[in-house]
Order: C-alpha cells, then structure tokens, then sequence
C-alpha cells in the first residue's frame, strides 16, 4: 500500500479525519533495534489525547499511539460487496431482521428494540439502524432500561466492514463499557447456483410449519418457548426443509436434517440449517439448501443471504462450496452489568 510521496513516508490523516476509512503504517518494537511496522486499515473511530482508534471490518478496535504513526492516509470506503447480488448493509440488516422477526419491538427514534423472550441475540437485541433521537448516552439509558422491564440483558447489534456500518457505534459502546460477546458474518450469494447444485433432493422433504420431529433436531431450543416457536415461523414467506433418518438409525426420531429459509422479495433467507453428527459429509446439508433454494425461486428470489457465526469453521466450509461471500459482519455488544456485587 502506497504512503509516500517522492519516496519519502507520510501521515496524510489529521483528527479531521474521524469516521473515515483509513490505512495507517506503525513503528512496533523497540526503537532502538530493527525497524518493525504494522498496517492497519479499518474507520478511525477517535483521535483524542495522541491516541487513536481504528475499528476493523472485524469490529476489532485497535489502539494506537500517535507517536508510534509513521505514515497514513484516507482510502475508499470498503464496498458494500464483494461479488454476488448488490446491497447495502443497511438493507441486508432490515431483510434479515424481518427475517427472523421479534415477538415484541418498539421504536426510539429510528433505532428498533426487539425481544422475543431470550431466544437469540438476534430477536433480543437493538437494530441500531439511523438516529434514536436522543443523545447516545440518553439513548442507551433508555434501551437498558427497556430491556430490565422484560427481565433481559441489553444487547446492541453493530454492523461493521461494508459502507455505511456502524464502526463509530461500536467504538462508542466499547468507551462506556459495553462488552463485544459474539461476532456474526452475513454472507450472500444468487439464488439460481445453489438451487442448481448436483444434489440429491428426493428426500427432502419441505414444509410451512414446523412440526416436533424438526425441533428435534433444532440445536438452539430443545424445549421451544412460544416466543421460539413464534420467532422461528415468523417472517414473509417460511419454508422448512426435512430429512428424515433411515429406519434402525438413531436419526429416526429426529430428522438427519434440517433447514429454514424465509423468502422477502428478492431475498431467500437460510438458517437453522443442521446435520445429524453421524450423516455429515454425506451431502445432506447441500441437499437442503438446494431444495429450499429452488422453492425460493418458484417465488420469485433472486438472492440469498444468511448469518453464520465467525467461528463456525464447518458451515463456512458449506457456504464457500455454494458461493457464498462475506459481505459485511455485526457484533452483539452488551451493556455493562450494573449489579453492586
């Protein structure tokens, strides 16, 4: 990456440069021995004091001293996409949320709180998306106490690492404590490759409700609440995919796999997509989405989006094979404890 001019190092970033994308080269080490840099490149979230912030695309703030700069420079903002259908964060963030909606939700301002009885950090959780019409400290007061009435721990989910994401949201939540607990990918990919994929279908088998034989299988709620039941059926269009395990196989009783998906438009939503631990690497996994992904196109999608979590090596694995590219991640921050103890 280019910092010079006639050769020569350069710092072309000043604190007016707060909220832009930045590249920034850093002397590490002992100065007194060999020259060791470092690149960082993400949004400079705060330039105060001679120290700086920069928030990766990872949603990982890095602390630098101002001291230690030895050359930097404003570049492009990171596109909102890397191959595969066009979008904005914003409008993925939205598809997805209406994807797997909350029980109950209220406004403040332009950000939504949603909570759906603990089941998942995505339905219990606030998307930030806009202004909340009053200042942030004001702001989160109000959403701690929103989610105390319902007996909740507050949690704020930040997009970073496209245009337009939240990097400056989460670097102000990291300065008033607020802890980053998990760390989610949205990933997207046209629709028409997955559903053509050499994949045996025969035994999938595709449903609009959810049935006792799929929630066996269902890793995330052994015994669903209403508000898991309603979370899971909920969105525009539901579709869930079965296949049932062989007879004498402990697959019988629950299926050897599962899948979601919630068709919105242009969009076709994948998710709770699980194996049997005995039946993987048989394809099953494949055979699901394919079938989900050609019911998804009888109804008009042309895209495919899901959400996986940054550690999930296997179902990465999975997404890669079907195109699927990282387009933007989001974080769950959650408000600092306020117990005494």
């Amino acid at each position: 990456m280019d910092f010079t001019t006639g050769g020569r190092l350069e710092v072309r970033i000043t604190p007016d440069d707060v909220r832009k994308r930045v590249s920034v080269r850093l002397l590490t080490g002992d100065r007194s021995g060999p020259e060791r840099f470092t690149d960082v490149v993400g949004v400079l979230t705060s330039w105060t004091e001679g120290v700086l912030h920069i928030t990766r695309r990872t949603g990982e703030s890095v602390r630098i001293e101002e001291s230690s700069l030895v050359a930097g420079k404003v570049v492009p903002a990171a596109p909102a996409r890397r191959r595969g259908p066009a979008a904005s964060a914003h409008e993925l963030d939205r598809v997805a949320a209406r994807g797997w909606p909350a029980t109950t939700s209220e406004r403040l301002g332009e950000w939504e709180l949603r909570a759906s009885g603990g089941f998942t950090r995505r339905a219990n959780s606030v998307l930030p998306l806009g202004d909340p019409g009053h200042g942030l400290d004001e702001a989160l007061r109000r959403v701690a106490g929103w989610y105390a009435e319902r007996g909740l721990p507050a949690y704020i989910q930040v997009s970073t690492g496209a245009e337009g994401t939240q990097e400056p949201l989460a670097a102000e939540l990291q300065a008033r404590g607020w802890t980053r607990e998990v760390s989610a990918q949205v990933r997207i990919a046209a629709l028409a490759p997955i559903a053509d994929q050499d994949a045996d279908v025969s035994a999938v088998t595709l449903s609009r409700r959810i049935d006792d034989a799929w929630l066996a299988r269902y890793q995330r709620s052994a015994r669903p609440t209403p508000e898991a039941l309603a979370v899971l059926s909920g969105g525009p269009s539901v579709w869930f995919a079965t296949i049932r395990g062989e007879p004498g196989e402990a697959a019988e009783e629950a299926p050897a796999a599962i899948g979601r998906c919630v068709v919105d438009g242009r969009w076709a939503g994948f998710a709770a997509v699980e194996t049997a631990p005995e039946r993987r690497r048989q394809g099953l996994a494949r055979a699901v989405m394919t079938a989900l992904a050609r019911r998804a196109l009888d109804e008009g999608a042309s895209a495919a989006y899901l959400q996986v979590e940054t550690d999930n090596s296997g179902a990465h694995a999975l997404y890669d094979g079907l195109g699927f590219a990282l387009h933007h991640s989001y974080h769950h921050w959650r408000a600092p404890s306020t117990d005494s103890a």
